[in-house]
């Protein structure tokens, strides 16, 4: 009996100590400030320079995880004033972060987009369960004192000021279908973050709301509001990733072709392919080093074979042809008459 009134005790020390963790660093103070806005510098940098190192130094940085928790917090206790403070906080710290990327990229419009950028502009439903993963890990780690050091982990699997960086550059070029496509995933990670972390600290007994669910009706909407983003995000994001999916198969299905049709033009090598929508068609830029010359003919046996595209608009190939010959020690192994 005696042990487990101890082991009860224990508990409740843990979630007193996680809690009043929670709370101060939930607060706005001159170290948030100065460690997001360091990330976002960081950040803006390593994606600009292609960095997956200087991307992932961000995460480390950055302590936008900490007024998330409070949000969590604030949901499961009832806390209203926890609640303005974490909004207060989450919300500035989104404001430096994007100040310091608007910046950066109005200096530095003239980078070429990589890798880095790019990979985030088009989110899909795998990357909100990272976000679930990482925020349910994120809590426990913080209730769990022997394992607090694995917040770590999650700045790195649940990235939420390179999206930020992201989208600001691609705002500060004017490029808003970019833009929008990484600020949603900044919103989907923040929104999966907070849901996840939620639940895990009401499973864990954090629920000083039980006491008044029924009786604050604003602790119920706002509860409601959260479980309808998620749901929300799942279809938004999950449509996106039906669309990725759907494209790739395309483009697979494209490239597969064009090696068949290639494979009677000895020592051919299809070295790109590229597919946009533009005046309202399919273009498609296939970069092909050949010893052989292509005729307009060719290219238009080539474009009959692809497959339909999945907007059902038209299809227009490009073949960029790149003449090579390959030498060997006998000489021009493709002797190509012109």
């Amino acid at each position: 009996m005696n042990l487990s009134a101890n082991n009860k005790d224990s508990l409740l020390l843990n979630i007193q100590a996680a809690r009043a963790e929670i709370i101060l660093n939930a607060q706005f103070d001159k170290a948030f400030i100065i460690m997001n806005a360091l990330a976002a510098i960081i950040a803006s940098y390593g994606l600009l320079a292609d960095s997956n190192s200087g991307v992932i130094g961000a995460m480390l940085v950055a302590m936008l995880l900490s007024p998330i928790a409070g949000l969590s917090l604030s949901l499961v206790d009832g806390n209203q004033a926890l609640l303005r403070q974490s909004l207060l906080s989450l919300g500035g710290g989104v404001g430096i972060v994007v100040l310091c990327a608007l910046i950066i990229g109005f200096l530095h419009t003239d980078i070429p987009a990589g890798k880095e950028l790019l990979a985030r502009t088009h989110p899909n439903y795998l990357d909100l369960m990272i976000a679930l993963a990482g925020g349910a890990v994120g809590a426990y780690a913080v209730i769990t004192p022997r394992i607090v050091n694995a917040v770590v982990g999650v700045a790195i699997a649940t990235a939420l000021v390179p999206p930020l960086c992201t989208g600001t550059i691609f705002a500060a070029r004017g490029e808003w279908d970019n833009a929008f496509g990484a600020y949603l995933l900044a919103f989907a990670n923040i929104v999966a973050i907070q849901f996840a972390f939620t639940t895990v600290l009401w499973v864990c007994g954090f629920h000083k709301v039980i006491d008044k669910f029924y009786r604050d009706k604003k602790v119920v909407w706002l509860n409601t509001v959260s479980l309808a983003l998620m749901a929300l995000l799942f279809v938004m994001l999950g449509a996106n990733t039906k669309e990725l999916v759907t494209k790739m198969l395309f483009e697979t299905s494209t490239r597969k072709i064009l090696l068949e049709e290639l494979k009677p033009y000895p020592g051919s090598q299809l070295l790109g392919l590229r597919i946009a929508k533009e005046e309202g068609a399919n273009i498609i830029r296939a970069i092909v080093h050949s010893p052989f010359n292509f005729s307009a003919q060719d290219v238009a046996k080539f474009e009959s074979k692809l497959p339909t595209a999945p907007n059902k608009l038209p299809i227009e190939l490009r073949l960029r042809h790149i003449k090579v010959d390959v030498m060997t020690k006998n000489g021009n192994k493709y002797d190509v008459q012109e």
